[in-house]
């Protein structure tokens, strides 16, 4: 499934102004510092009813415009593959101005799950999340990390995670969810742009405005 998506500035530049904060630490042991080495298995670790965390072999992404292709094989790590950025970049168009939308990640997203229906794109045209659209994003993110899988999130702007710090990604750029808690009230990013801000919290309806005029892939 596609769909032409209205964008806010130039697509999917990775982060060229970074704000905020370090965060303290991680959010959960399953990330880990870029240069380490992977480990031989991801785990999916169950929590209480209504929450949900999947393990992430997280990697940085190497360069300014690549999130796009960063986001991806984060994503795609939580299922336990290894993918090239460098070969996703080819497949989805990615230069040195980003990748176009969410549109070129879905169908990777597909073939390195093997199976042609696993994600598909759902868009939030609106400028800002109403109900309604924060409520299916909520429903999409559970039921994508219920399946073992992590959405691909593009989004622009700013936003503030649940522990007061600001990311800030005016040019647009690419991050992956991969948990939920308070049945999907706030979820995990795993975010390639920074490692030392690899992991955070935000609210969905936060995600959800982060998005707004953007897309996401979810199963």
């Amino acid at each position: 499934m596609r769909t032409d998506l209205i964008r806010k500035t130039a697509l999917t530049a990775a982060g060229l102004a970074f704000t905020g904060g370090a965060i303290a630490g991680p959010v959960t042991a399953a990330y880990a510092a870029s240069d380490a080495k992977p480990a031989t298995q991801t785990q999916s670790d169950r929590k209480p009813a209504g929450e949900r965390q999947l393990g992430v072999r997280y990697e940085a992404q190497p360069n300014f415009y690549y999130c796009g292709p960063a986001a991806t094989r984060n994503a795609l790590s939580v299922q336990g593959k290894e993918i090239s950025v460098d070969a996703m970049a080819k497949e989805m168009g990615t230069t040195e101005a980003g990748t176009n939308s969410i549109n070129d990640i879905t169908p990777v997203l597909n073939k390195e799950t093997g199976k042609n229906d696993a994600y598909h794109s759902v868009e939030i045209s609106s400028p800002d999340a109403d109900g309604k659209q924060t409520d299916r994003l909520r429903a999409d993110i559970v039921k994508t990390v219920d399946d073992g899988r992590a959405v691909v999130a593009n989004i622009a702007g700013t936003s503030t995670d649940t522990d007061g710090n600001t990311h800030s990604y005016e040019g647009g750029h690419y991050i992956s969810v991969v948990g939920y808690h308070d049945n999907g009230n706030t979820v995990t990013i795993a975010d390639s742009a920074d490692p030392n801000q690899a992991a955070y919290q935000i609210t969905v309806e936060h995600l959800a405005d982060w998005i707004a005029t953007r897309g996401y892939a979810t199963s």
